[in-house]
């Protein structure tokens, strides 16, 4: 049903995100050359934030091309799972550079290096015209775009005030020889960096470790159920988990026997898909009510596990 319009924005989102990759990767590597030529290390720091984009971007990407992959007999899923990981892994980068970069910053306090402050502000001011050509890229048109094109569109806007800072700092260099701005900004960027980075580990690590996506309360959604279908007497054994940006679910509702079992299914996999845009779940309906151990368990885990989220 909704996998119909799905092709063609997912090509034109595939577009976008490659041209927008293309742009950002090779002003990446103009400003490494450039920083390394001028000494500046604020462009160093801007070309460590336009790699996060770089990588988000890329991520991006290869997450509308796998999402199209069909899943097979190995891989249930499809391939979604991998841009998780390739965001874990982007993290973890990012985290390291900017050490390294804070690190640099902080020994220049010490030692301060002399800067090419023109070569600095044109380079940083084509990264300024690069970063806004991609950010048209990814916002231009108005049919749906998925999280990933939204995601990299923050990043670029992200990546804008890294340049307008470098090109703060070079004409603060130019005009007043005072070098010491370059690390400042260089520590700032670095700020701006991590913490992109720092949600994007997050979020990675909580899919990773199949964990409840953060917009979905179970208690919540146990008492919604029961107050919206009637014959829903008990909710349990419920997981949700993400594969890609697609919540999953399985869980036992315990009904009064309806007269009409798939009627009653079908109302329950609305709720689901109306309430919480989940399309694919499992559920298994029981008459009696859940007896042993474990429903209690998950009864108790799953106030535990709301209160720890509040």
């Amino acid at each position: 049903m909704a996998h119909t319009h799905q092709h063609s924005s997912g090509d034109t989102n595939s577009r976008r995100l490659l041209w927008a990759f293309a742009i950002t990767a090779l002003f990446m590597v103009a400003e490494v050359i450039g920083g390394i030529i001028s000494g500046s290390l604020a462009l160093l720091a801007d070309a460590g934030h336009m790699l996060t984009d770089a990588a988000a971007l890329l991520v991006a990407l290869l997450a509308v091309r796998f999402a199209r992959r069909p899943p097979n007999a190995r891989h249930t899923f499809g391939w979604l799972r991998l841009t998780t990981l390739a965001a874990f892994v982007n993290a973890i980068a990012l985290v390291v550079i900017t050490v390294l970069i804070v690190w640099e910053a902080i020994s220049r306090f010490y030692h301060p290096q002399p800067i090419a402050g023109w070569t600095m502000l044109i380079i940083a001011f084509a990264g300024l015209l690069a970063n806004l050509f991609s950010f048209w890229i990814l916002h231009r048109g108005n049919e749906e775009k998925n999280i990933n094109v939204r995601a990299a569109a923050l990043h670029v806007l992200g990546d804008l005030l890294g340049s307008v800072g470098a090109i703060a700092a070079a004409l603060i260099i130019l005009w007043t020889g005072w070098t010491p701005i370059d690390p400042i900004l260089s520590i700032l960027v670095s700020c701006l960096v991590l913490r992109s980075a720092w949600n994007l580990l997050k979020e990675s690590v909580n899919e990773l470790l199949e964990g409840a996506p953060h917009s979905i309360d179970i208690t919540v959604l146990k008492r919604k159920l029961a107050r919206t279908i009637p014959e829903v007497r008990n909710v349990h054994h419920v997981h949700i988990w993400l594969v890609g940006e697609k919540p999953l679910m399985t869980m036992h509702v315990q009904v009064v026997p309806p007269h009409d079992h798939d009627a009653l299914l079908e109302r329950i996999h609305h709720f689901l898909k109306d309430e919480y845009r989940i399309e694919h779940a499992t559920v298994q309906m029981e008459y009696q009510l859940c007896h042993g151990q474990d429903c209690d368990l998950n009864e108790h885990g799953q106030h535990d596990h709301a209160h720890h989220h509040h």
